[in-house]
């Protein structure tokens, strides 16, 4: 089979090679999928990079924890029926060599979800980690319906997608913070009720401007928790809640707990690839559901062929596009 793969870490035009590898084979419990997408998310382009794990997993890694395809093989204790259906795939690569820039990758057969009719592989390959991330942040403190919601970095790819499923979850109102222009179309794409654009608006002062109050806030999903965390203290009601999944520009934060305690804050962290099984049910329920009805929005930089895999992983490190990048297998 054609793939992607690299044997040490590094940049992206140093170490990723594309070449012929073996067919892999389903073991018992997984499916083999012919993967036709594979999409590009940050954790696969820092794990290539090595910005927090130096040390190579494996001797040989294909990356990319995302895709869509066809199961063409099954393997032990998997209903054979399966074979030729259209599936989105998660976690390919957690704690497995290869991921779904190939053009076959295995996976247990609960992580290729059925692809509703006439949804495209495409739409298929954004559902994992972005869609899934989102649902957590979203839900896993229980219902938003009538609650308002701050969306920090409502264009990027999970908070494009927190923007929807509270929408969609009953939320009274959805905010979304952005740094241009481009980023407040997308958010309001969405279904944001308002945006408003960091770089050139202080965020306390004009989220309180459209609430109409001191403390707005039901809960915040939260793409900079470190940088943040002041202003969404300031914002959220007594017993709030922050469900964040990301921290770059601040690492390691300190947190303020004598003022988080006064007002009995929640602090949620998310992580996609620790989530429990429970959880990744829920959402791929959901997110199975919301396809076939045709509700979920999706925003596309570019596909890239997998000969041009390593600019498509600058292309998401750059943090300079708004969309998916996705690398077309065939």
């Amino acid at each position: 089979m054609k793939a992607a793969w690299y044997e040490k870490k590094g940049a992206a035009r140093e170490v990723l090679r594309v070449g012929e590898r073996p067919d892999p084979q389903p073991a018992a419990g997984e499916v083999r999928v012919r993967i036709r997408m594979s999409a590009v998310n940050p954790s696969d382009t820092k794990s290539r990079g090595g910005l927090r794990v130096k040390e190579m997993p494996f001797s040989v890694v294909v990356p990319h924890q995302d895709g869509a395809g066809e199961i063409d093989a099954v393997g032990q204790g998997v209903d054979p029926a399966r074979i030729g259906e259209r599936v989105w795939v998660y976690e390919a690569n957690l704690g497995r060599p290869f991921g779904t820039a190939a053009q076959y990758c295995c996976v247990p057969a609960h992580k290729a979800v059925r692809l509703p009719d006439g949804v495209g592989f495409d739409v298929g390959a954004c559902m994992g980690i972005p869609v899934m991330t989102a649902h957590r942040c979203v839900f896993a403190d229980g219902p938003i319906a009538g609650k308002t919601v701050l969306v920090q970095g409502g264009a990027g790819a999970v908070g494009y997608y927190a923007v929807q499923v509270a929408k969609l979850g009953g939320a009274a109102r959805v905010i979304a913070t952005v740094s241009r222009d481009e980023q407040a179309d997308r958010a309001r794409e969405a279904g944001a009720d308002a945006i408003v654009n960091r770089k050139t608006e202080n965020v306390v002062e004009a989220v309180r401007r459209i609430c109409g109050a001191d403390t707005p806030l039901d809960r915040v999903v939260e793409v900079a928790f470190g940088a943040n965390l002041a202003d969404d203290m300031a914002l959220l009601k007594p017993s709030g809640v922050i469900a964040t999944y990301a921290s770059d520009a601040v690492p390691e934060p300190a947190v303020p707990f004598w003022p988080m305690l006064a007002k009995d804050l929640t602090v949620r962290f998310v992580l996609v690839y620790a989530m429990p099984q429970a959880a990744h049910d829920e959402a791929a329920g959901w997110i199975s559901e919301t396809l076939a009805e045709g509700r979920l929005k999706h925003q596309f930089y570019r596909t890239f062929t997998l000969d041009e895999i390593a600019a498509a992983h600058e292309a998401t490190e750059s943090m300079a596009n708004v969309g998916k990048v996705l690398v077309a297998i065939d």
